[in-house]
């Protein structure tokens, strides 16, 4: 029995390697090489930040700019999707800076998992009553559309987060 002899196993997120995963791994670079992380920039996560904070500002902006008489369930709306896009261009930011590695009493794959989690009930909700109420009015119909693209969206990084996250601990413990 070899005490000295410590192995090391590296895995992708997916569990088919690299060569199977529908992104690219995003680019290794060295701690110090720039304020920006373009490795993250390029990432799954990160194009997927990108395309929930346009459909939630498309959404917004359908719901803003239409006629409407029931103002709380739109007020409502309205209120979640900006609240959604403004903590996700926090977490686009923060990931981006890495500003991470400087504030790490905040365990953030936990704390982006729960704002997924709760943000988007909060989503599916808004974009229900938006619908339900939505009177033929093409652009409230629009903007509860874009609400329940960008619902479908945080349910896939909800997913995904939590593979990761699994995937990794059962890493850890393996090893």
């Amino acid at each position: 029995m070899s005490h000295g002899v410590v192995r090391v196993i590296r895995t992708d997120a997916s569990s088919g390697g690299p060569s199977s995963s529908a992104c690219p791994p995003p680019a290794a670079s060295s701690p110090d090489a720039g304020l920006l992380d373009r490795g993250y920039a390029g990432s799954c996560s990160a194009m997927l930040k990108v395309a929930q904070m346009l459909l939630l500002l498309i959404g917004f902006i359908c719901i803003r700019s239409s006629w409407w008489t029931d103002r709380s369930t739109y007020t409502f709306f309205e209120t979640v999707s900006m609240f959604d896009l403004v903590v996700i261009l926090i977490f686009y930011i923060v990931y981006i800076f890495r500003v991470y590695r400087t504030l790490t009493c905040i365990n953030w794959p936990l704390t982006e998992f729960l704002h997924y989690l709760i943000g988007t009930i909060l989503l599916l909700i808004a974009s229900i009553v938006a619908a339900e109420k939505c009177a033929n009015v093409t652009g409230l119909a629009a903007g509860a559309a874009f609400g329940f693209l960008a619902s479908f969206l945080c349910i896939l990084s909800i997913w995904l987060s939590y593979k990761v996250s699994c995937v990794t601990q059962s890493t850890d413990a393996t090893v």
